[in-house]
């Protein structure tokens, strides 16, 4: 499979970037971090984590790295607070030295990176002795709703779509893999949570919309896909969804988080 496009980030943020934007101010109170240390947000993005850390954790400093050009310009343009730089970068080689910061965090980033043992591994050298690296990600496989509904619609229609079903391939999102991951690292004091929030659409548009923007698997299926094909798995979605008497659809999304000190 062709590796999925993250590039445009207002396309990225209608997808799934506001869902993540609510799960950060959750998976950061579940930290509590002490003030004034120096946080790496790992596979920042457009800025969602960075952003709420700013608020809400009174950092020293917070450095972004993502490989992704335009998403690194788009958050350095939006985030203006003099605490924060953002860079482009590697997880798997971050450009930082060895104990450079007291916090490593990382949104929504695992399950992409080729090699996620040896992102887990700089997670662990970047992070200052008795420092905490910790990320989430999405339950792909049962607890992420507006996937969960797409990937089902989607093999019904096509059985070619199963094997690019997120629930499928994105194996670590799950307590037991990403404990593994942080103990192999040689973390201690490895802790999971299980992060849900709601995720409200206010008419089949809002849902439907942000699968045609091209940012992530499930858009870059769509995106694939040939006018008449596309067409009728909208169809199948809009005729499965649980839209109330109203016109809203209200899902919701889980996320594990996992947390480890180094």
């Amino acid at each position: 499979m062709t590796p999925p496009t993250f590039a445009d980030p207002a396309a990225y943020e209608a997808y799934v970037g506001r869902w993540s934007r609510l799960v950060a101010p959750r998976f950061l109170a579940w930290l509590d971090l002490p003030a004034h240390q120096r946080w790496l947000d790992v596979g920042c993005g457009t800025g969602a984590l960075s952003e709420a850390v700013l608020a809400l954790s009174e950092p020293a400093a917070v450095t972004g790295v993502d490989p992704s050009a335009s998403f690194v310009a788009d958050a350095t343009a939006r985030i203006t607070d003099p605490r924060a730089a953002f860079r482009v970068g590697d997880a798997r080689a971050l450009p930082l030295p060895d104990g450079a910061v007291e916090a490593v965090v990382s949104a929504l980033v695992l399950n992409f990176v080729p090699e996620p043992a040896v992102a887990v591994a700089e997670f662990a050298r970047v992070t200052r002795p008795g420092g905490v690296a910790a990320a989430y990600v999405w339950d792909y496989a049962a607890g992420m709703g507006l996937m969960r509904h797409f990937w089902d619609a989607a093999a019904l229609l096509d059985t070619a779509a199963a094997e690019l079903d997120e629930g499928r391939r994105a194996s670590i999102c799950a307590p037991d893999p990403l404990r593994t991951l942080w103990t192999d690292a040689g973390f201690t004091e490895v802790r999971l949570e299980e992060l849900v929030v709601p995720t409200p659409f206010v008419d089949f548009a809002d849902y439907w919309n942000p699968f045609l923007g091209g940012q992530g698997p499930a858009p870059g299926y769509v995106r694939s896909l040939a006018d008449e094909h596309r067409s009728r798995l909208r169809d199948l979605l809009a005729s499965r969804l649980p839209v109330a008497p109203d016109g809203t659809i209200r899902l919701t999304a889980k996320a594990w988080a996992v947390r480890g000190r180094r």
